[in-house]
This record gives C-alpha cells, structure tokens and sequence, in this order.
C-alpha cells in the first residue's frame, strides 16, 4: 500500500493539533506538519484551501478534512482504505480540546475575493 501525500494544518500546543499529528505518527504515516501559529501564510493558505479559520485542517491526497480531530482523521483513513486499524497505543489523547492556558487567542485573517 503507498503512503498517501499528507499536510496537517496544525497549532504547536493545541490539544486537537496534539491528536492528529500522534494518529499519523501511529500508522508511520510521513506528513507535513504546517505550523499555522507562527507563520500567518500557512494559516492564510489553510483558510483558502478549507472554505473556513478552524482548526485543525489535514488535506489527504487533495481531500481537505476542515477542523478535525485526530479521532476524525484515523477514522477517515480507516474507512477510505488508507490504513487498516492499529490498537497501538498513542502518547497524547486524539481528542482532546486546545488548552487556554498558556496559549494566547489568534488574530483573525481577513480574506477578500478580486
């Protein structure tokens, strides 16, 4: 089976961000983990790509899974095929809600149409 081509729209220190990133890394699936907190053009091209500002975003093979948590995106895999289920354990809850301590409130990105 090849390893489908992943991006994950991803936040450091958010919980659902946590979740995602210990999903793929348990199917030893390789992806690019897009910081959208420190850099505004990996969070403005998330934007564009998903139709919407939450988070996180993780596009699989060009199929974009908007403001999912890392339960969503193993069940997603599992029902496209993409993996067969693991019972391997996980370091971090994959559902689990971003902390508000510590981490401060984004800025919202305006996006206008020409």
């Amino acid at each position: 089976m090849s390893k489908p081509k992943i991006i994950a729209y991803l936040k450091p220190h958010c919980g659902w961000s946590k979740g995602v990133r210990a999903v793929l890394n348990k199917y030893d699936l390789p992806f690019e983990d897009r910081d959208i907190w420190n850099d505004p053009m990996q969070r403005l091209e998330m934007i564009q790509k998903s139709g919407q500002e939450l988070s996180p975003c993780v596009e699989i093979d060009g199929k974009m899974l908007p403001d999912i948590s890392g339960e969503e995106v193993e069940a997603y895999m599992i029902n496209a095929g993409i993996v067969s289920k693991s019972h391997a354990p996980v370091e971090v809850p994959i559902n689990q809600a971003c902390s508000d301590h510590g981490e401060p409130q984004g800025t919202p990105i305006s996006l206008r149409q020409s």
